[in-house]
C-alpha cells in the first residue's frame, strides 16, 4: 500500500514510564491519534496497539502504533507491523528522544546511524535497513554526573513541562510534514529555528 504510512513512537510500557523523557514518541503518537480521531487498539499477534487514520481530509492513510514491550525490543513489533501492512521501510517514521539535541529541538533524518539509541538499533537489524526516516525530539544531556540510564528514565523537569506541550506538538508536525510535504520542506521548518 504506497499510499500508507507506519509512524512509531518509541516509549517504555506502563504507568510508571508514561510521563518520562524516553517516552517522548509515544506522546507525540497520541496528539496524532487525537487529530484523526482514533484510539489505540492492540493489533494482533504484532506486539504493538495501533490507531489508524488518514491526515486531512482524504490525505495519506497513516497506522500509528506503539510497542506492547520495552523500548530495546521495538524492532520485532516495527517489523511485525510493516510485514502485516505490506509498509516499505521508505514509508516509516520512528519518533524517539535524543540526548544529542537541545531540550524542546526537533531534527529528523533519513537513514544514518543510531548514535548508540538501543530502540533504533534494534528497528534497524530487525528491518535490515537504516532507510527510515527519524523524528529526533531533543531531551538534552543529563546533568552533572546523572547516568544516561537515570536520566531518560526521569519525568521532565518542573521548568521543561511548561515546554513540553510544544515539544509534543512540534515532534507530531514534524512526522506529518515527512509525509504531508516532504523531509526537505519539513528540514528547513523545523532546522531553521
Amino acid at each position: 500500500m504506497a499510499d500508507t504510512w507506519l509512524i512509531f513512537g518509541l516509549g517504555n510500557p506502563g504507568n510508571q514510564y508514561e510521563k518520562t523523557r524516553h517516552n517522548i514518541g509515544q506522546m507525540a503518537l497520541d496528539a496524532l491519534a487525537r487529530e484523526i480521531g482514533g484510539s489505540f487498539r492492540k493489533q494482533g499477534t504484532t506486539g504493538a496497539v495501533t490507531c489508524e487514520g488518514r491526515l486531512g481530509y482524504g490525505g495519506p492513510k497513516v497506522i500509528l502504533a506503539k510497542s506492547l514491550g520495552y523500548m530495546n525490543t521495538s524492532g520485532g513489533p516495527v517489523s511485525a507491523l510493516t510485514k502485516f501492512y505490506g509498509i516499505d521501510p521508505d514509508h516509516i517514521i520512528i519518533i524517539h528522544d535524543e540526548l544529542d539535541i537541545p531540550f524542546d529541538t526537533v531534527k529528523l533524518k533519513k537513514g544514518g546511524g543510531d548514535n548508540g539509541h538501543n530502540g533504533l538499533k534494534d528497528i534497524t537489524k530487525a528491518l535490515g535497513t537504516k532507510d527510515y526516516y527519524r523524528v529526533r525530539s531533543g531531551i538534552g544531556r543529563p546533568p552533572g554526573r546523572m547516568e544516561v540510564s537515570s536520566f531518560v528514565l526521569k519525568p521532565f523537569s518542573s521548568t521543561e513541562a511548561k515546554d513540553l506541550p510544544f515539544l509534543i506538538d512540534n515532534s507530531a508536525e514534524a512526522a506529518r510534514m515527512i509525509i504531508t510535504d516532504g523531509l526537505l520542506a519539513a528540514q528547513q521548518k523545523f532546522h531553521a529555528a
